[in-house]
């Protein structure tokens, strides 16, 4: 007995949660729309911390010996994961940024003060990305400015064009 594919496929897509034909899910609808529960872990993490339970003092002392010794893979990770960061001991005034103009200054102040060592060429990195934060907070201003400017002149425009009488 024939039986219409249009009708199979539409029961298909009901069975199998919206999917197309080829079993996709169409554009911007996820097969999963609640997501990932919050505060699961991942199966293989679960197991790693479950092999390494009570061995991480361990574990510590001997990357720590090998870093010792010399091995540049552990002496990078003593210093990147054990070793806190410090905090900048020193005060550094970074120049107001209100408009464009002023983006310069500061990264020049920022420049300066890294090569004076009165910060770290880390904490410069970090300054200078909120310079280039700034930058993009003034320059969406600005087109929000010139934007407001534009529709203002096209409805000042609108309003002195008297509308046609059609014939």
């Amino acid at each position: 007995m024939p039986v219409n594919f249009q009708k199979k496929q539409e029961r298909r897509a009901a069975r199998h949660g919206g999917r197309d034909p080829l079993g996709r899910f169409p554009k911007g609808q996820s097969g999963n729309p609640a997501g990932r529960p919050a505060g699961s872990r991942n199966a293989a993490t679960q197991l790693a911390e479950a092999l390494l339970d009570g061995e991480a003092e361990a574990l510590i002392k001997k990357l720590v010996e090998r870093a010792l010794e010399g091995d540049p893979a552990m002496l990078k990770l003593a210093v990147e994961r054990i070793v806190p960061r410090r905090a900048r001991t020193h005060s550094f005034q970074l120049p107001e940024i209100t408009s464009a103009a002023a983006l310069a200054p500061a990264m020049n102040a920022i420049a300066r003060a890294a090569a004076e060592g009165a910060i770290t060429p880390f904490d410069a990195a970090e300054l200078a990305r909120l310079v280039e934060t700034a930058l993009r907070a003034v320059e969406t201003s600005e087109f929000d400015r010139r934007l407001a400017a534009l529709e203002h002149q096209i409805e000042a425009a609108r309003q002195e064009v008297p509308d046609a009488e059609p014939a």
